[in-house]
C-alpha cells in the first residue's frame, strides 16, 4: 500500500476540515447553552477566535451551521456505540450505553428535544434532518426486533412494529422526564427494564 494514501489529507483542505471541525464543536456548545434561536454565529465566532465573516466563509448560514452540527453529533455517536439492526439484541443493550452516555450532556439533550420539538414545523430549519431521523432509527429498531423475532428471542404476542414505534416514545419521553426531574429518572434503566419486557432473555 502506497504509505502516503494512508496519512489523510494534507494542507489547506485539511485545515479548512480541522477548522469546520472546531466551528461545529464550538457551536454545539453554544446551541446546547442557549439553545439554537439564541445562539448567535457571533458568540460561535468568538470561541474559535474569528470573526463572523470568517465563520461565514464555511457555514453560509446559520441553519446550515445547525444541520452541519446535527449531522456531526450522530456521526460521533455512531463511532461510539454499534447501531447494527443485524444483532437485535447488540443494538438494544446500544441503546442503553447511549442513554447513560446522553445523561452526562444534559446540554445537548435539551437542545434536541426543543428543536424536535420546533422541528414539526415544515419551515423550521432541522425539519427535513428529524423527520429523516426518525424514520432511519424507527427501521433500524424494527429490522432488529424483527431479527429477534425471527430467531426466537422476542416474547410471543410482541409486535416489532408496535414495538419499535415503542421505543422511539419512550426515549424521548424518559428525556422530557429527566430533563425535569434528573434526581427520580434513569433512562438507562428504564430503558432497559422496557427492552426486558419484550426478550425471552434478559439483555
Amino acid at each position: 500500500m502506497d504509505g502516503s494514501r494512508a496519512r489523510g489529507p494534507r494542507g489547506p483542505y485539511a485545515k479548512t476540515e480541522s477548522t469546520r471541525g472546531v466551528i461545529l464543536d464550538a457551536a454545539l456548545d453554544v446551541f446546547a447553552e442557549s439553545g439554537y434561536r439564541s445562539g448567535s454565529l457571533r458568540t460561535v465566532a468568538e470561541r474559535v477566535g474569528m470573526s463572523e465573516a470568517g465563520l461565514l466563509h464555511h457555514f453560509p448560514s446559520k441553519s446550515a451551521l445547525l444541520a452541519a452540527v446535527l449531522e456531526r453529533r450522530d456521526e460521533q455517536t455512531r463511532e461510539q456505540f454499534p447501531f447494527d439492526p443485524v444483532h437485535g439484541a447488540e443494538l438494544l443493550r446500544s441503546f442503553i450505553r447511549l442513554a447513560e452516555y446522553n445523561a452526562s450532556t444534559p446540554g445537548v439533550v435539551e437542545l434536541f428535544c426543543t428543536l424536535a420539538a420546533e422541528a414539526t414545523s415544515p419551515e423550521h430549519p432541522a425539519h427535513g434532518y428529524f423527520a429523516e431521523r426518525y424514520e432511519s432509527t424507527r427501521k433500524i429498531t424494527l429490522t432488529a426486533l424483527r431479527q429477534l423475532a425471527d430467531s426466537g428471542q422476542l416474547r410471543p404476542g410482541i409486535s416489532p412494529e408496535t414495538a419499535s414505534r415503542g421505543t422511539i416514545a419512550l426515549m424521548d419521553g424518559l428525556q422530557i422526564q429527566w430533563l425535569l426531574d434528573r434526581t427520580s429518572v434513569d433512562m438507562a434503566a428504564d430503558l432497559g427494564s422496557y427492552f426486558n419486557t419484550l426478550v425471552e432473555r434478559p439483555l
